[in-house]
């Protein structure tokens, strides 16, 4: 016995990682194109490049995994099916029972790696991701040059003599227009310096002139901040529970972690549908098989996002009752009536 369950085990290891792999390839030139657009408003290194694909790694993987696993276990019956291979194990005594238990260890061992990758890792990856475009998007915001024209930086307005290799800026000059004051500020050297998506200006050896219709103010400094009022807005939270379930209801969320959930639950609540699928009388049915097996992904999956938008969070017994009363009647009708 302990021989089948491995061999069995083993056809579906070689069939999902020849499923797996392409699929995850695919996936991940989708996202790499995805990320190619940031370019066009961001500057990104191909060390930034990689940064955000890892960020992305557990929503590639949770949406490959299932399917991966789905398409393994229902062509490796089937070539089993096709090899008649089923057809001695049923004549020597092996029921569909055992065979749908040798399936269902993996299946409830990939359900609980998708149920933690989407509830604990993907928030973590998806505020890390969002936080680093944010702050890229904040440098894009302040690009400086030397030139004849001037620079906005929050209420200043900014003019720069020369731009050095280093990073810093020569010659500097701010101008300030307020309802009754204006301000006015000299500096010899500038550098920019982003903290935490805060916008900062270091201003060196310099004086400032304030003038008004009452009275002028004269200032020198050795060294002067000004920082910019636009700050990058970052996401925070403290716990998994916390970004699915917040304080301020969001519809969007919570429509998302049940229709995860149920992405989740697929490999476990495929195994009746798998074995209906695979486990065939060649002759008769190998031309349906593929047909079969894509139209039940896209029924699972259209059901799982559809209901959420019905039943809302009974979309969860709904679907997960329905769908094993449905794929167990036709497994006992199909596949247990025949052997």
């Amino acid at each position: 016995m302990k021989t089948i369950q491995n061999y069995i085990r083993d056809s579906i290891s070689i069939l999902f990682l020849s499923i797996f792999l392409p699929l995850f390839s695919i996936a991940s030139i989708v996202f790499l194109i995805k990320l190619a657009t940031y370019t066009a408003v961001i500057q990104l290194s191909i060390f930034e490049m990689a940064k955000l694909f890892f960020f992305m790694l557990p929503e590639l993987l949770f949406y490959t995994l299932p399917l991966s696993f789905f398409v393994a276990i229902t062509l490796a019956l089937f070539k089993l099916s096709n090899d008649n291979e089923i057809i001695v194990l049923f004549a020597l005594g092996i029921r569909p029972k055992l065979i749908l238990q040798i399936l269902l260890k993996p299946a409830i061992f990939l359900s609980i790696i998708l149920l933690v990758n989407f509830f604990i890792l993907f928030p973590h990856a998806k505020v890390l991701s969002s936080n680093f475009i944010s702050y890229k998007k904040s440098e894009a915001k302040f690009n400086l040059s030397a030139s004849e024209f001037g620079h906005k930086f929050g209420e200043w307005l900014l003019y720069l003599g020369k731009d050095n290799l280093d990073e810093t800026y020569s010659d500097v000059v701010l101008f300030n227009k307020k309802q009754n004051e204006e301000v006015l500020i000299r500096a010899k050297d500038a550098e920019i310096i982003n903290d935490s998506g805060i916008l900062r200006l270091k201003l060196t050896s310099g004086e400032g002139y304030s003038y008004s219709d009452k009275k002028f103010t004269q200032i020198d400094f050795e060294i002067m901040y000004i920082n910019d009022t636009m700050k990058t807005d970052l996401d925070k939270y403290e716990t998994p529970m916390e970004y699915w379930l917040p304080k301020a209801p969001s519809e969007k969320k919570k429509k998302m972690l049940i229709s995860n959930i149920l992405f989740s639950l697929f490999p476990i609540l495929s195994i009746f549908l798998a074995a209906t699928i695979g486990i065939v009388h060649t002759r008769h049915q190998k031309g349906k098989i593929y047909l079969f097996m894509f139209m039940g992904i896209i029924i699972y999956y259209t059901l799982a996002v559809a209901l959420q938008l019905v039943f809302s969070s009974y979309a969860l017994p709904v679907l997960i009752f329905g769908w094993l009363g449905a794929t167990y009647i036709l497994y006992k009708k199909i596949i247990v009536a025949k052997f």
